[in-house]
């Protein structure tokens, strides 16, 4: 595609490159042009959406939207942010979760939009896709031949072949591909292969020093994202731009988060740092190969060191460091400082491109180590631990050679003052997802990206002149609005959010979830324990699916229960039962959709990622309700924070959690207005718990049972034939 600053208008000053007011029709008007030229009808909740963002876009005031599935709200927010651009000449930021929702936005839904609003804007918007460095081919690693030995690799002969004929493929690829992203690789390679052919953005030497530099791939791509409209980017993106504070995304003053209940999970796994004896150990061999080996074995001997602290201390989080723990850490600090010295600085007119390339990879490499050894010891700084920016543990993991691996993690106890400082404080943000609401309220989601709870009242789509041009709100739609309490979001309780003001609106959805849909308690079973499924839950999944003619989807809260769930069925009932893990995610899913009696059982990427319309998808049941596991250090850490400033720490962490967990495995069941079908959650305490009032909010308003024989008798109604 072209870009801004490719196109024969570039040299124009800036006035004439954009439109007047009066020369664009207003967002209503756009909307109609679109959504005609696609094919499309008109929907209610996607017009209060569209004069919402634009609104939030032209006071400068944040917006959370909750738009139900089926409610077009790509094109809801597209077309204001289109038209934002091109009359403004200033860049929006769209940033998503998933690579699926990237490429329909890029492949899809942006190529048509351009075109349909191409005569009413006087011109196509223009578009681009950004990703991190590492996304990218990295031609003088290619060129240079410059690997590394990854750790699961090292004893495993397979694994080498297997890496061995995938590097083969990617240098093919890179002498092939027009955009050096990896996502145009198909069938894709394993992580420990693409990262023999990439760099991070710190272990870059630079496009000016580089001799491939006037080719490289990330570099065209951040060309093309600065020339264009609406950049669509990811939230790991948004993460470096705020962490960092390089400009790694182009200028520009709005964004539109879309996925927003993923944004804290996905700033948090950017802000922690890793630290294991392992990535020391390879540390070392790195340093061996710049300087003496003398220097190489000091680093080698951090990495035992701190292997020994590992295995001496127990799994889990560190409220203190262990006996020993601060003075075996700063001793690993000074060692990787020492390599750092000794490394010094690249010049490259000392050293050959590729000896240039190693040495400032294997720099970045210990200067990151260092820095995550340091990061750690200051987090204990502060006494009051519900105060402290940071939070550390030992996680333990299985390696894919079977051996159990032990490492040091370090993460925000918090990331709304990262959000608020450098995402609100530096443009207008609008967030929307098919469920933000936990509760009833947008306050739990807003607390935790930096944002006051309560707002500032309803978004003004709902206002009488919004209502005027864009009709009555659809029947479902909910107006939520923040409830006013004092939540402070900082881990030190301090408010500092409060001078930002924004607007929560829930634009509802199409479906008319009482006639479509039941949602069944399974009052009268057993509360879950830690132990197997009870035989008393198995009868009842065995019954509701023997009603509903197969066609589940069984979500289980861990892969243990999933995979018992599923050897316990497949002796009871005659129906196919797939469960995730006996093959690609994605072939599982496709092979549950294009037969109708088939079951499909698993965790959770299928509580997010499943979108089967139709018959194939008549029940999905919820084996219990999705709590954080009790042990979690981080949001153990979060929860306990709450209550030491005298708030509810189970209802703001855990049972949020939970609450949005559920909303987005229910929102599997009905994805077309023709849908009919059920939510089944086996776990009593849905209905029995004084919490359940809080969670059954959080879910669509489906009609409610508690009774067995009411459940099953719907089931068999909806079975087809």
């Amino acid at each position: 595609m072209t870009s801004r600053a490719e196109s024969p208008a570039s040299d124009s000053t800036a006035s004439d490159s954009t439109a007047s007011d009066g020369d664009i029709p207003e967002v209503p008007a756009l909307l109609d042009t679109a959504v005609g030229a696609l094919g499309g009808a008109r929907r209610d909740g996607q017009r209060r959406m569209a004069a919402a963002v634009a609104h939030a876009i032209d006071t400068g005031e944040h917006l959370a939207v909750q738009a139900g599935t089926g409610t077009g709200k790509s094109l809801g927010y597209l077309v204001p942010a289109l038209r934002h651009s091109v009359r403004s000449g200033n860049t929006v930021v769209v940033s998503t979760a998933t690579i699926a929702l990237q490429r329909q936005l890029v492949d899809r839904d942006l190529p048509r939009l351009a075109q349909a609003l191409a005569g009413p804007l006087h011109r196509a918007p223009e578009f681009a896709i950004l990703k991190g460095r590492s996304n990218y081919l990295c031609l003088n690693r290619i060129h240079s031949g410059a690997t590394e030995e990854p750790a699961d690799e090292l004893f495993d002969p397979f694994a080498i072949s297997r890496m061995g004929r995938e590097i083969t493929r990617l240098r093919e690829f890179a002498s092939e591909t027009d955009t050096g992203d990896r996502d145009d690789l198909d069938p894709g390679v394993s992580d420990a292969a693409w990262r023999q052919v990439s760099v991070t953005a710190r272990e870059c030497i630079g496009a000016s020093a580089c001799p491939y530099g006037a080719d490289c791939f990330a570099e065209a791509a951040r060309k093309r994202a600065g020339g264009a409209d609406v950049v669509v980017t990811n939230h790991a993106m948004l993460a470096i731009d705020a962490l960092t504070g390089v400009n790694v995304l182009p200028d520009h003053d709005v964004v539109i988060v879309d996925e927003a209940h993923e944004l804290v999970d996905r700033i948090t796994a950017v802000a922690t740092d890793e630290l294991s004896p392992t990535s020391v150990g390879l540390l070392a061999r790195r340093v061996g190969t710049i300087v003496d080996q003398e220097l190489a074995d000091d680093v080698a001997g951090a990495g035992e060191m701190l292997g020994e602290l590992l295995e001496a201390s127990p799994v889990g989080r560190w409220v203190n460091p262990p006996d020993g723990g601060e003075v075996t850490l700063a001793a690993i600090r000074d060692r990787l400082w020492r390599a750092h010295t000794a490394i010094g600085p690249v010049r490259g007119k000392d050293l050959d491109q590729q000896a240039a390339a190693a040495r400032t990879a294997t720099l970045t490499a210990v200067e990151e180590a260092h820095d995550s050894v340091v990061r750690i010891l200051n987090s204990f700084a502060e006494p009051d631990e519900a105060r402290r920016r940071d939070v550390v543990w030992i996680a333990e993991e299985r390696t894919r050679t079977g051996d159990t691996r032990r490492a040091l993690h370090v993460a925000p106890l918090s990331v709304g003052g990262i959000l608020r400082s450098s995402l609100f404080g530096e443009a207008t943000v609008i967030l929307t997802s098919a469920t933000l609401t936990i509760g009833g309220s947008f306050d739990a989601l807003a607390v935790t990206w930096g944002l006051p709870a309560g707002g500032s009242g309803e978004a003004p789509s709902s206002s009488a002149t919004a209502e005027a041009v864009d009709g009555p709100s659809v029947p479902d739609a909910r107006e939520v609005t923040a409830t006013g309490r004092a939540v402070p979001s900082d881990a030190d309780g301090s408010s500092h959010s409060a001078g930002l003001r924004w607007n929560g609106l829930d634009v509802g959805s199409p479906f008319d979830h009482r006639k479509s849909a039941i949602l069944y308690i399974a009052k009268h079973l057993p509360p879950p324990g830690r132990a197997q499924l009870p035989p008393p839950v198995i009868d009842e999944l065995v019954e509701l699916i023997t009603a509903a003619g197969g066609r589940t989807l069984g979500l289980f809260s861990s892969m243990r229960a999933a995979r018992e769930a599923t050897e316990a069925v497949r002796e009871r009932v005659e129906f196919p039962v797939l469960c995730q893990g006996e093959g690609m995610t994605s072939a599982l899913v496709r092979d549950f959709a294009a037969d109708e009696p088939t079951c499909l059982f698993g965790t959770l990427s299928l509580w997010q990622g499943v979108d089967v319309p139709g018959p194939s998808l008549s029940l999905v049941v919820i084996d219990r309700i999705p709590f954080p596991r009790p042990d979690d250090p981080l949001l153990t850490a979060r929860q306990r924070a709450v209550e030491s400033r005298g708030g509810n720490g189970f209802l703001s962490v855990a049972a949020s959690h939970a609450g949005l967990l559920l909303a987005q495995g229910a929102g599997r069941l009905l994805r077309s207005t023709s849908d009919r079908g059920m939510v089944a959650v086996l776990d009593p305490r849905l209905a029995t718990a004084r919490y359940g009032g809080f969670l059954r909010s959080s879910l669509p308003p489906f009609w409610p049972t508690t009774d067995g024989e009411v459940a099953r008798a719907s089931l068999k109604r909806l079975r087809p034939g």
